[in-house]
Parts: structure tokens; sequence; C-alpha cells
């Protein structure tokens, strides 16, 4: 494949996608996109905000669309929401990247983010709700992967090496 991201990360909020995102790219000597920044930035207000004030229909249009221009427009490592997969078009755009899902388990998304209700979608009884979300989730990360790494009880270090160990990537 020709253009596009070089690593494209999914993954559940919190499985470590900007962290990890961050240390690929300067390891791979590429720059590092987040689409949630993107959507942050040209909307002017946060993600939590955007979900409260103009509903979640709102906000995946609007991550739609800064997918798509990542897909598009950027040759380093792309970070996804952990939502975008929901989204059927999204997936199919996904088909020719190298894309990898960092898995974590519900336990490793408690010590990480301790599911706060800053998190729009784990505002009401978190545990319970981070589990339904992967319940609904999980095997569309899979769907779209083309290898999982499993981040419990990992460094990001480590968790990047992995990346580039499964797809066979070289430091820069």
């Amino acid at each position: 494949m020709s253009g596009g991201p070089l690593v494209v990360l999914v993954g559940p909020m919190g499985s470590g996608k900007s962290t990890v995102g961050a240390l690929l790219a300067e390891r791979l000597g590429v720059p590092y996109r987040d689409t949630d920044a993107d959507i942050v930035a040209a909307e002017g207000r946060a993600v939590s905000d955007i979900f409260v004030e103009d509903g979640e229909p709102h906000f995946r249009a609007l991550e739609r669309a800064a997918v798509r221009a990542g897909l598009a427009e950027h040759t380093g490592v792309l970070a996804l929401g952990g939502g975008a997969v929901l989204d059927e078009g999204t997936r199919v755009l996904l088909t020719p990247h190298p894309v990898v899902y960092l898995s974590m388990d519900v336990e490793e998304a408690v010590r990480r983010v301790g599911l706060n209700t800053a998190r729009p979608l784990l505002a009401v009884n978190p545990r319970r709700q981070w589990r339904e979300l992967m319940e609904a989730r999980r095997h569309l990360y899979t769907e779209v992967a083309r290898a999982v790494v499993v981040t419990d009880g990992r460094t990001p270090e480590e968790v990047a090496q992995a990346v580039l160990d499964v797809l066979e990537l070289k430091d820069a």
C-alpha cells in the first residue's frame, strides 16, 4: 500500500493509543496525529462538551470526517478515538491500512483512567458501562486490526516495541 498512515492505532479509551502513538512516531521518525485531538482543535471544545452540547450522533459525524481526513492525509502514526470503529464506512476505509488494536481488560482500564466521569460514555456506573462498550466494540476492533497487542501490565515503551515487532517496523 502506498500513502496513508504507517500505523493506525485503535482500541478502547485508556488503552494507550495517544501515549503509545506518540512514542511510535518518535521512534519511527514520523509525525503523530490523533483524530480526537483534530476534532477538539476544529471545534474549540472538549469531546465531552461536544457529547453534552450536541449529542453523540453529531460527535460521530465529526469523528467520521476526522478519520477520513487522517487516513487520506497523514503518513505517520494515527490514533483513532475509541468509538471510531462503530461506523461501517470507517471500518471499510481502514481495510488497507496497518491497524493495530491495543487491547486491555476492565481492571487495567480502572488502573489507567479510573473510569472517571470525564469520559462521556462512562458517566454512570463506569465499570459496567466500560464492559458493555467493550462487548459492543471488541469484535469491531478485531475486525479492522491486522494485529492485536495486549497492553495489560505493560509500559508504554513495551507496547510501542510490541507494535513495531508485530508490524515488522524498524526504528528510524
